[in-house]
């Protein structure tokens, strides 16, 4: 029975283990950046509402560019579209080092830094997702998948910590400095990549293009379930916003405190990573979905009671290892199903709810603990979350009984 990490895309697959190389060293950077923006905004602003107002920022620009970066990536060379949109993330990294160095100190620089990054991104990522079918055998996606996981979670953990201690050591423009370095790895990785025009037949990227692609996931509900159980748990229990208030609300903490938090869910969906070897053997990958879902939801709203630190980090680190368990398969659900020729399009609608949720729900967490209390935030949005699953789970079949043997998606 294997227990630990199914390693075999990384033998199997040379392509597969540079682009998973470059991603783990470059999600190290990015998201030293994530945390010290939403650090850098609150010191300017000292205010809940302003840092929930980041996810927000970002949210227009990721919806519109994913959608339509999704069809380009139904049209055009994916290796191509993912050098120039990683090119773009690279040069933004730049600006706000070059902001933080020459103290300009403007909170309105920041969200529109981060509004092209959530562009540059939002077309990015389809592009390099949808490279992943064609570089392993289908068979391994539900270990590739958890594999990307890892490196992003590896980067989520180290990150926020680095980042606090640089923030701490020589302050913000160092930590985005780092950013910028190891974006080069990610860079590198892509540019050694084959060429991966898309398979069968090809339509030109616009609206029609885009709208094929909802066509295709309002005729299969399980797929659709997916997207509809990650907007609850990403809209309804995303805590990150809170992270800077509760760190000395709740733990009399400061800088590091915010780093800790940060870093806490990450660390579980490490150690969920390392004893991932049975996640390729779940066959009724919707019910998975929905379990580790509420598992996850149930954590961050205990979290709302914790009052210690170390309760605190346990708590959100299982929260992280439940999500790793959800993002894996939906993962595989929608690149084992999807045809290649739709793959870019499905794709682009994943990247809107799995990265435009948090966002979102950073702007909900932040408006709502500032009308009442970081504890209601926390306990109203776990409530909402698990009772939206249950109503879902109870009234879609196809979702409710989805084998991945099978594939049936409706």
């Amino acid at each position: 029975m294997r227990l630990l990490t199914d390693i075999r895309p990384l033998r199997e697959s040379a392509d597969f283990r540079r682009l998973w190389l470059g991603s783990t060293v470059s999600q190290l950077g990015q998201q030293m950046t994530a945390v010290t923006v939403s650090i850098q905004v609150y010191a300017l602003t000292h205010s809940t509402f302003a840092v929930g107002l980041v996810g927000l920022f970002s949210l227009v620009p990721l919806i519109v560019f994913g959608l339509y970066g999704g069809a380009m990536a139904d049209a055009i060379d994916r290796r191509t579209l993912a050098l120039i949109s990683s090119t773009g993330l690279w040069l933004l990294s730049m600006v706000l080092v070059l902001q933080s160095q020459l103290g300009w100190g403007q909170v309105g620089i920041l969200y529109a830094v981060v509004a092209c990054q959530s562009a540059c991104f939002a077309v990015n990522n389809p592009a390099r997702s949808a490279i992943i079918p064609r570089l392993i055998r289908p068979e391994l996606l539900p270990a590739a998948n958890t594999l990307s996981q890892a490196a992003f979670n590896l980067g989520f953990t180290a990150g926020p910590l680095l980042g606090a201690a640089v923030i701490a050591w020589h302050g913000f423009a160092a930590a985005y400095l780092v950013d910028v370095i190891t974006f080069t790895a990610a860079l590198y990785a892509l540019f050694r990549l084959p060429p991966v025009p898309p398979e069968g037949s090809v339509r030109r990227a616009g609206l029609r293009s885009v709208l094929e692609g909802f066509t295709f996931l309002r005729a299969a509900p399980a797929l659709l379930a997916t997207f509809l159980a990650d907007i609850f748990a990403m809209v309804f229990a995303q805590p990150r916003a809170l992270f800077p208030a509760v760190a000395g609300a709740f733990f009399g903490g400061g800088v590091r405190t915010v780093g800790v938090l940060q870093a806490a869910p990450a660390i579980g969906a490490l150690l969920g990573v390392i004893f991932s070897g049975w996640v390729t053997r779940v066959r009724r990958q919707g019910l998975a979905i929905v379990l580790a879902i509420t598992a996850y939801a149930a954590a961050v709203g205990l979290f709302g009671l914790s009052r210690t630190i170390w309760l605190g980090v346990a708590l959100l680190a299982m929260s992280g290892a439940a999500d790793m368990v959800s993002s894996a398969y939906r993962n595989t659900v929608l690149q084992s199903a999807a045809p290649d020729a739709m793959r870019g399009r499905l794709q682009g609608v994943f990247i809107v709810v799995v990265a435009g949720g948090p966002r979102l729900g950073d702007f909900v967490a932040g408006t709502t603990a500032s009308l009442t209390s970081p504890t209601i935030a926390l306990l109203g949005g776990a409530a909402v979350c698990i009772t939206g699953l249950l109503i879902l789970l109870a009234r879609n079949r196809p979702f409710r009984e989805y084998d991945s043997r099978t594939r049936a998606l409706s």
